[in-house]
């Protein structure tokens, strides 16, 4: 599962030592008001008692009242690329491998795709995990009904997953093993315990977890992306290009977690340009879901002495996300590139 968020809290623990899920929620409700109103009759009234009365119309004569107009409003269409997915409330998405989001409490998520065919993959707490091939043709809304599984390897994983969620580490990595033991073929087990055991800093064990994961999924990108991060972790900046490279290339060029450790690490060694391409090449893929990017982004450029494409990557930081760790800072860093900016657009300007 894509681990942007976890790969930029590691930069923020280095550099006090040496800010990913948001998911898009779009919901379009419709309104319905209908109205009829009661036409009263009025009667008429003479002077002369010898008036007659009208004669009653028949039913021949009588002009039929038009039929009342309802009120209601169509419901709003899905916008292009959009899907709509209905599951189990809290399930887990995956886009071509990619995690993208978690349903809400009605089992609701909407993902805006790019073109093209695309592997959706659902994982819910009790259900046994589904997958399906979504065709160009196919969005809006998709029904993805799962079922609710006993397999103890399955769902000790599941724990595993969501202890590692939580932070809670050394609980992930008991739990994983104990999913191993029950299918020790179980390649998302290792790498779940691969990336657990990262985070404690156990770099040889992990790299090991990561070669049993290949060894029962030789194709798997999101493991070479997790080594790159080890590999960046280790200070070996070529050996973790050379992973990111590779899970690259088995994505066939979709893996945003490989594209952001690319531009980290060229970010490590000065290649701000380089940087930049990476981090615009991970948004891409994410569709604005991970506002963090924006903020390596916008870094770089400053680097880079673009004070303007600085500016807009950060206030798209800040529309994405208003109530951010980094909101407040960021503000204070857009009003200095402002003056920045308009300096540097005077020294430019010709004499007139």
């Amino acid at each position: 599962m894509f681990e942007v968020k976890r790969e930029v809290t590691g930069i923020s623990e280095r550099l006090a030592r040496s800010s990913f899920a948001l998911a898009l929620a779009l919901c379009a409700v419709a309104v319905c008001v209908s109205d009829s109103a009661a036409q009263k009759t009025r009667k008429s009234t003479t002077a002369t008692p010898a008036a007659k009365k009208p004669a009653a119309k028949t039913a021949a004569q009588t002009t039929p009242k038009p039929a009342a107009k309802s009120a209601a409003r169509p419901a709003a269409k899905t916008p292009a690329g959009v899907v709509n997915i209905s599951t189990q409330p809290g399930a887990v998405v995956w886009v071509d491998e990619v995690r993208r989001g978690v349903a809400d409490a009605e089992g609701k998520l909407s993902l805006k795709l790019t073109p093209g065919r695309h592997a959706l993959r659902v994982r819910a707490k009790g259900f046994a995990e589904k997958s399906l091939t979504l065709l160009p043709t196919r969005r809006g809304a998709l029904p993805f009904a799962l079922t609710q599984t006993a397999d103890e390897a399955e769902l000790l994983f599941q724990q595993a997953e969501e202890a590692r969620e939580k932070g809670k580490n050394a609980d992930a990595v008991e739990l994983y093993r104990q999913a191993l033991a029950r299918r020790p073929k179980f390649a998302a087990a290792h790498l779940g315990l691969a990336r657990s055991l990262e985070s404690q800093d156990n770099f040889d064990d992990a790299l090991e977890e990561l070669e049993a994961a290949r060894r029962d999924r030789p194709v798997y990108p999101e493991s070479w992306a997790v080594e790159g991060r080890i590999q960046r972790s280790l200070a070996d900046h070529e050996a973790a290009l050379a992973a990111y490279r590779r899970a690259l290339r088995e994505s066939r060029g979709f893996q945003p977690e490989a594209h952001t450790g690319v531009g980290l690490v060229h970010e490590d060694k000065g290649r701000h340009a380089e940087a930049a391409d990476a981090f615009r090449k991970a948004i891409a893929q994410l569709s604005d879901t991970e506002p963090v990017l924006y903020e390596l982004l916008a870094r770089n450029l400053e680097r880079l002495e673009r004070w303007r494409e600085a500016v807009a990557a950060y206030e798209k930081y800040l529309q994405l996300a208003p109530q951010g760790a980094h909101a407040s800072a960021i503000n204070s860093i857009i009003d200095q590139l402002r003056k920045q900016a308009e300096e540097a657009g005077r020294q430019e300007a010709p004499p007139l």
